[in-house]
């Protein structure tokens, strides 16, 4: 069976000793390398404790025949642009459990009007995890607030909002966060 481990945690930006300090329970880097290489077999146990490691679907860890990747034709480096020394692709956006989406309609901050924004719903002992993150914090009445998230004290939350002057935002009780993790943006 041909895997995407490597491809998904260079996409996540992490190590090999990140992934297997992330497994439960933990494992060796060089495990994590003899299985993204194919030195050692993948087993279905091996592929869902990656998965969860990575926060992915193990399904997003294998090729699959009806999934059309996006291959990777340059990378774009301190020298300009290069062609990749190996075959690589980019991972399809998959929309995953718990994930949510905005749609930006006037520009703020990073973000561009028309950009779409993907984001992981967070419970309140998770928050800490979004610190200096995006997040969207729902509030009464169906509006919302949305702006970094500075800290977290107690049940409170304090909020840097994106758009310029405008000020701080403590929120209290706040039952969920959507913490923004992907950022599609059309050019």
């Amino acid at each position: 069976m041909q895997t995407r481990i490597r491809d998904v945690r260079k996409a996540r930006g992490l190590t090999l000793a990140d992934v297997a300090a992330a497994c439960v329970p933990p494992t060796t880097p060089q495990t994590i390398g003899r299985l993204e290489t194919g030195t050692r077999t993948v087993s279905i146990d091996w592929l869902e404790r990656i998965a969860a490691a990575l926060d992915v679907p193990a399904s997003a860890l294998v090729t699959l025949p009806d999934r059309q990747d996006l291959p990777v034709v340059a990378i774009i480096g301190g020298n300009g642009a290069d062609a990749p020394e190996r075959t690589r692709t980019l991972l399809p956006p998959q929309p995953q459990p718990g994930l949510m989406g905005m749609v930006v309609e006037v520009a703020q901050g990073d973000y561009r009007a028309g950009d779409d924004v993907w984001a992981q719903r967070l419970t309140p002992d998770q928050f800490s995890r979004a610190i200096n993150r995006d997040v969207l914090a729902p509030r009464p009445a169906g509006r919302f607030a949305f702006g970094r998230l500075i800290a977290v004290e107690g049940s409170r939350i304090q909020l840097l909002p994106t758009l310029p002057g405008a000020r701080q935002q403590v929120l209290a009780d706040v039952p969920w966060l959507a913490m923004v993790t992907m950022l599609v943006r059309r050019v």
